[in-house]
């Protein structure tokens, strides 16, 4: 590297903010259709449900039981659909058709008032569409984070995740994932679909209960747990839905 040649870490950096200023940009609209539907799920008592199979999963997690985060969040975890119980299976699994049922089985979701947000970086993966389509034919609204572009760039045959939602969030990011490169001999390195999609699914839920305030109802807040009066204020929110939220 020459002197005052930017690092490969700061092109990085420089990329993925570019991504996501491109996403948080262009994607107003789209995200704010998502937060009208959470608003609407959490002001009928209602309950987002967050899936994502692999990396993706990391979604589910990062909504649920959050400091500053919404307490109707339901994450749907199994752990074969992970990655720490074996992520070459795991990979193998969410390629495969039939599994949703298996997945959500155990999660009481109602079409009358919960909302299903399905993330997949690549859109093309067999068991988030199905598990966004379970969704759906149970009458809950689905959102989507996903990669138009990926999806698109995918040859084999079959539906994409943007088909099956009813709101489709694009999160911008190139196919593959990757945004630097090593050496010409190396696979690009440097991802961005969590940075950027966590962005996104967090400005989705601070926009619903903003909404809420909107429409005179008290949006329900975890408080950091470090934080004074947070055991108290926690349990009054988790005595409320620990009967549907089987992780708490």
């Amino acid at each position: 590297m020459q002197p005052g040649q930017p690092t490969v870490g700061r092109t990085y950096q420089e990329r993925l903010g570019a991504i996501l200023a491109e996403a948080t940009g262009q994607e107003t609209s789209t995200v704010a259709r998502a937060a009208d539907t959470v608003a609407a799920t959490f002001n009928r008592n209602g309950v987002l449900y967050i899936f994502g199979s692999g990396h993706s999963h990391m979604f589910a997690e990062e909504a649920f039981y959050r400091a500053g985060g919404a307490v109707r969040v339901c994450p749907v975890l199994k752990p074969p659909y992970m990655l720490h119980e074996g992520a070459v299976r795991s990979t193998q699994r969410e390629r495969e058709a039939g599994h949703s049922r298996t997945v959500l089985d155990g999660y009481d979701l109602d079409g009358n008032r919960d909302c299903m947000l399905v993330v997949s970086n690549s859109g093309a993966n067999a068991l988030p569409i199905e598990i966004a389509g379970t969704a759906r034919e149970g009458g809950l609204p689905v959102i989507a984070i996903t990669s138009r572009a990926y999806a698109d760039s995918i040859q084999r045959p079959g539906p994409r995740l943007h088909e099956v939602a009813d709101v489709v969030i694009d999160n911008h990011c190139p196919p593959g994932d990757a945004l630097v490169r090593l050496d010409q001999d190396l696979p690009l390195a440097g991802p961005a679909s969590t940075v950027v999609g966590l962005t996104l699914l967090n400005t989705v839920i601070v926009e619903a209960c903003a909404r809420q305030l909107r429409d005179h109802r008290r949006p329900q807040v975890f408080l950091s747990a470090n934080m004074p009066g947070a055991s108290e204020h926690n349990q009054r929110m988790i005595s409320q839905l620990s009967a549907r939220i089987p992780h708490l």
